[in-house]
């Protein structure tokens, strides 16, 4: 079976906690992605920025993009995924955790994103269905 490895997209760039939310939606523009891992001044992963935070949690709410940084955003500990674990330990954390993006952590060292589309390539069909069934239940 897959490893996160194996399946996630290489060479994940991180936001700053300090760095604006507007820079963070420049970020994912220029890189094409839908989410970006949030680190700390300590370089230390604090969580995980999408677009639809920025939607939903700044411009919905009328705060300025300018003004919030992306550490405002972060929500408890980030949630993340070890560089060797196969695909139905990533299956496991994203439906226990109800997320549809994970970083991929190699000992301490950030190595990649592993999303939902990763992880669907990469389970038998029936797992696929429980995943999407999970992440989009309440």
């Amino acid at each position: 079976m897959p490893v996160a490895r194996d399946i996630m997209t290489p060479g994940a760039e991180c936001i700053g906690s300090e760095d604006s939310v507007l820079d963070a939606a420049c970020k994912l523009t220029d890189m094409g992605v839908g989410a970006l891992p949030i680190c700390g001044t300590d370089d230390k992963l604090k969580g995980v920025l999408t677009d639809r935070d920025i939607t939903v949690k700044v411009l919905g709410k009328g705060r300025d993009p300018q003004q919030t940084k992306a550490g405002e955003l972060a929500q408890g500990e980030a949630v993340t995924i070890g560089a060797d674990d196969d695909a139905d330990e990533i299956f496991a954390t994203m439906t226990r955790h109800k997320v549809r993006r994970l970083p991929v952590i190699d000992g301490h060292r950030l190595v990649g994103m592993v999303a939902l589309a990763d992880v669907a390539r990469a389970l038998p069909d029936p797992q696929i269905g429980e995943l999407l069934e999970a992440l989009s239940s309440d």
